[in-house]
């Protein structure tokens, strides 16, 4: 009985879930048998926690890591978690998760080394565009073959915009630290 109501939730979040915009994502998840995912701003929770449970399964728990704002999120006034809420709301999924505070800059720039690759970035709309315009620069040490890179758009719809891997190396190049000469 617990394969078919997964069975059930997984062709609900696919299919006909709200927003309508996240559903390929979650197909992605799914048909790809994504294991280890990125998110750079989680906001509520409310698309980590579907993209978790998409995740999660068969293979055993899938591998989540998130780099945010947290508290320093809601006192801007845009919605969001606390840390100590997200930690507690992440470790009842079958995840391990590990949840990272700051900018998308310095937090990259303090773990990108220590993260290893993923299956899946997603970036979220809301994030400091100064800080990740920067922060690009990290994101080739993140991906592998096959690894897919999600940018939310700004605009009204909230769409995902899928990256090459040509457009990643092309961010990443005009984040690169600029050396002038002596």
């Amino acid at each position: 009985m617990p394969n078919l109501f997964r069975g059930c939730r997984l062709l609900y979040l696919s299919y006909f879930s709200k927003p309508a915009h996240f559903r390929p994502l979650y197909r992605l998840i799914r048909k790809r048998r994504v294991r280890k995912i990125l998110e750079i701003g989680v906001g509520t929770l409310e698309r980590t926690v579907r993209m978790i449970e998409v995740a999660g399964g068969r293979n055993g728990p899938a591998s989540y890591a998130a780099i945010d704002l947290f508290e320093l999120r809601s006192a801007a006034g845009r919605p969001g978690v606390p840390l100590k809420l997200a930690h507690r709301r992440l470790s009842r999924l079958a995840a391990r998760a590990r949840l990272i505070p700051g900018d998308p800059f310095t937090a990259l720039a303090r773990t990108a080394n220590a993260l290893g690759t993923f299956d899946l970035i997603v970036v979220s709309a809301d994030q400091d565009p100064q800080s990740m315009s920067k922060a690009w620069f990290y994101l080739p040490r993140l991906i592998k073959d096959g690894t897919c890179v999600f940018v939310e758009q700004c605009d009204p719809t909230g769409a995902l915009q899928l990256l090459t891997v040509s457009e990643i190396e092309r961010r990443a190049a005009d984040a690169a630290p600029r050396r002038r000469a002596a």
